[in-house]
Formats: structure tokens, sequence, C-alpha cells
């Protein structure tokens, strides 16, 4: 079957939060990847919001972090301090799922510039929560749209949220581990914490490990047994385009 980028990458995203009890979701990629492991591999998994929201069952897609729909038969609705200082800070969130323009070896995360802090080529968001996230949260999971070495870089244009390696060198000792795994539209990328760097650990079917080094831009490391991603099945595909979003609000 034809499948989108978009889709390939929520549906391998998805499988990653089996036996993952509460997730910190981002709006886009990581929204329709949660939805679908809620209707399949984690079907009691919690979602949580940066707006407050926990516990979100949404009886329809959100497009915003704000959207009121998330409210309506949430379990919780909680003020910014609860919410930074007991739910994140209290080491309650078993997944981060961020995206971000640019990510280094280490899983640093770049949301912030493109080009010289000073005069940058483009502006993009910030890093809102992301910063809370990946201290706190006990892992890390990132989605990329794109797998070329002008996001996967040696190094960033700017470090909107630092991961423990980087941490811990300006003498900071965060909760978790930081990136775990990274998602895109090659393969998969892992590490299992501080004082590792991401290497290739699957890539998806008629990938080679030599394309995916060629489109990373450090000296990609590639696992002694190489798995081979098991590309989106009927079942997912059908929830994400009928179910979960059937305007295409996020799968382009």
């Amino acid at each position: 079957m034809d499948v989108t980028s978009s889709e390939l990458l929520a549906a391998v995203a998805s499988r990653e939060l089996a036996g993952k009890n509460t997730v910190f979701a981002g709006i886009g990629l990581p929204t329709l990847a949660v939805a679908l492991a809620q209707r399949t591999v984690a079907p009691g998994i919690e979602i949580v919001y940066e707006s407050g929201v926990c516990g979100a069952h949404p009886e329809r897609l959100p497009e915003t972090i704000a959207d009121a729909v998330l409210i309506t038969g949430s379990e919780a609705v909680l003020p910014m301090p609860a919410l930074f200082g007991s739910v994140l800070q209290g080491g309650r969130i078993d997944v981060g799922f961020l995206g971000a323009a640019q990510l280094d070896r280490e899983g640093n995360l770049n949301s912030s510039v493109i080009g010289d802090w000073h005069a940058p080529s483009v502006r993009l968001p910030g890093s809102g929560g992301a910063m809370e996230v990946m201290a706190n949260s006990r892992e890390v999971f990132v989605v990329m749209r794109r797998h070329d070495p002008r996001s996967l870089v040696s190094e960033l244009d700017f470090c909107t949220s630092p991961g423990p390696d980087r941490a811990l060198r300006d003498g900071i000792r965060p909760l978790g581990a930081g990136v775990t795994r990274v998602i895109t539209d090659l393969g998969i990328l892992a590490r299992e914490g501080a004082g590792e760097e991401l290497r290739l650990v699957a890539t998806h079917p008629g990938v080679s490990a030599d394309q995916v080094r060629a489109a990373t831009g450090w000296d990609l490391r590639v696992a002694d047994e190489l798995a081979t991603v098991e590309p989106p099945g009927e079942a997912e595909l059908g929830l994400l385009r009928e179910e979960i979003d059937p305007e295409r609000i996020y799968l382009r």
C-alpha cells in the first residue's frame, strides 16, 4: 500500500509506547502516535499535555495544546506550577514525546533558531516546555520528519533542550535518560542514556545503513544486529486515516 511519511512515522513511533504508562505529548506527529498507541499497543496510557490537561480522552484530534476538546472527559486540568512542579519534576512521566528542527549525536535538541542567534536564517517556536520535558521525563522519544545532515547535525546551531550529557558537563544532574529513541523516515536511532551516543538500530524496508549514514551529519555508528522496521499494517493505517485523523490535520 502507498504510505505517506506521516503515516509511517506515526505508526512506527506508536509501537515504541508499548508498556508505557504516562506520556507527555507534543502536538503534531506525537499526538498522532499517542492516539494510535491508545487504540493498539498501549490502551491504558495516560496522556499529559503542556496546557495542564492530564488523562486526556479527546473525541477528536486536538489541533493545539489549548484545544477545548482535550478538556472534555480528561482526568484533570492542572495549573502550570502543579504540572511542571509536581508531574514533571516529580518524575511522573515515563516518556516525553518531542519534535525538533535539529538533533545531535547526544540527543540535544534545537527548536529555537537556524543559523546565528543574532541574525538567524530561520526563527523557530522555541522551547515551550521542552527543556523541562527533556530534564525530567524518564526518557524522551523524538520524531523527525526529515533525516538529512541539516536536521541530524554534528553541532547544533543553538541548544534549546540539553540532554543529560551536556547538562552533566554544566554541573546539572537531570532526572531522566534524555533521548533514547529517534524515529525518522529512514529508520530508528537509539541510546540507553548518558555516556552513549545515538546509533542506528533499525532501517525501513529498502533503506540501507550506508544511506542512513550518508544522510546523518556525524559519523553514525550502526548496531551489530541491524533490524528492519515492520511497515505500517492495514489496521494501523485504517485507524489513522478513518478514525484518528480523517480530516488529515497532521497526516500530510
